[in-house]
């Protein structure tokens, strides 16, 4: 897809410094679109917002060399095969359309299909333990046998299991990247990766060239929580990545999935059942799962409810 000025100087405003990407990413979908916000005409009302203005206005001068680092960074994504899509595009992820926190572009490599509405993600700790690989390799090739997409960080132990078993199963999986879509880590899943976009996708949501910095992999978890209509957690301590990403996905208004024996071990597992109702639902198997998710087709209603709003509230 070419790279439109509108989608040029999407990418443009993500390179003023300190300017919230979420802000620019709702923005984006009202009226009026990016011209608008570049000139600093930011129409929300919070303290992203408020700073955001300031910035914009501050760093006008500044446009044409943000431009031109961006159409160098993306020409190299480029060429390594990766894709760009933006929430300006109508193929931008229907399940990530509706979160608050949604990034504003996306990079990939392999390709996105409309039915991977039907999503789960299936994460846990790099730490595994024999059985608890064996826990998400099951309930991954199971929910690949029914023709749900199974998400993913790319990371040691859980998400690794859970990718090599629906690839195994010749399922559709996703891998949410920590780093730029350039890079890959851990390097040992250098092939995984390669693998999973030969036949499902990479996703990135930072400068396709970012290495894996410390603060990328929080927000990678709000993506994995955001892209899936909920999420499986197989093992995962009190300071686990998997730990926020439940709690994320509690926050998007996604369902979390929390196997049996990770609530017997776990204080905080049985704690979030108590607190959150509904929200969380403790599985024995992958109906628990499957029971509640929505169709392709209900996603897509409330993608476009979602972008309405936005446009309307302008």
């Amino acid at each position: 897809m070419t790279l439109t000025d509108d989608r040029l100087d999407l990418l443009a405003a993500c390179r003023v410094p300190g300017i919230s990407w979420e802000l620019v990413a709702r923005e984006a979908q009202r009226a009026g679109s990016v011209e608008r916000l570049l000139a600093g005409e930011v129409l929300e009302r919070s303290k992203a917002g408020d700073q955001a203005r300031e910035l914009l206005v501050d760093a006008a001068g500044s446009l044409p060399e943000r431009r031109e680092w961006v159409l160098r960074e993306h020409q190299t994504a480029i060429d390594a095969g990766a894709r760009l899509v933006t929430v300006l595009d109508d193929d931008y992820p229907a399940n990530l359309r509706v979160i608050v926190n949604l990034p504003p572009f996306v990079y990939m490599l392999g390709t996105l299909d409309p039915g991977d509405a039907l999503s789960v993600a299936v994460v846990g700790t790099r730490q595994a333990s024999p059985e608890g690989r064996d826990k998400a390799a099951r309930m991954a090739r199971v929910l690949a046998e029914r023709g749900v997409t199974v998400v993913s960080g790319l990371a040691a132990g859980i998400d690794t299991a859970a990718h090599e078993a629906t690839l195994a199963a010749d399922g559709r999986t996703i891998a949410v990247m920590g780093t730029g879509i350039l890079v890959r880590y851990p390097k040992e899943n250098a092939s995984l990766a390669d693998r999973i976009a030969g036949s499902g996708a990479l996703i990135s949501q930072f400068w396709p060239s970012s290495p894996p910095l410390r603060y990328n992999f929080p927000k990678r978890n709000v993506v994995t929580s955001g892209i899936s209509q909920g999420t499986v957690v197989i093992e995962a301590s009190s300071t686990s990545g998997a730990k926020m990403q439940a709690r994320l996905a509690i926050e998007h208004g996604k369902t979390v999935f929390l196997v049996k024996s990770l609530v017997m071990q776990q204080p905080w597992a049985q704690a979030y059942v108590e607190r959150h109702g509904r929200r969380v639902v403790v599985v024995d198997s992958v109906d628990d799962v499957t029971e509640h998710l929505r169709s392709v087709e209900d996603v897509g209603a409330l993608t476009s409810q979602r972008r309405q709003l936005a446009f309307d509230l302008s």
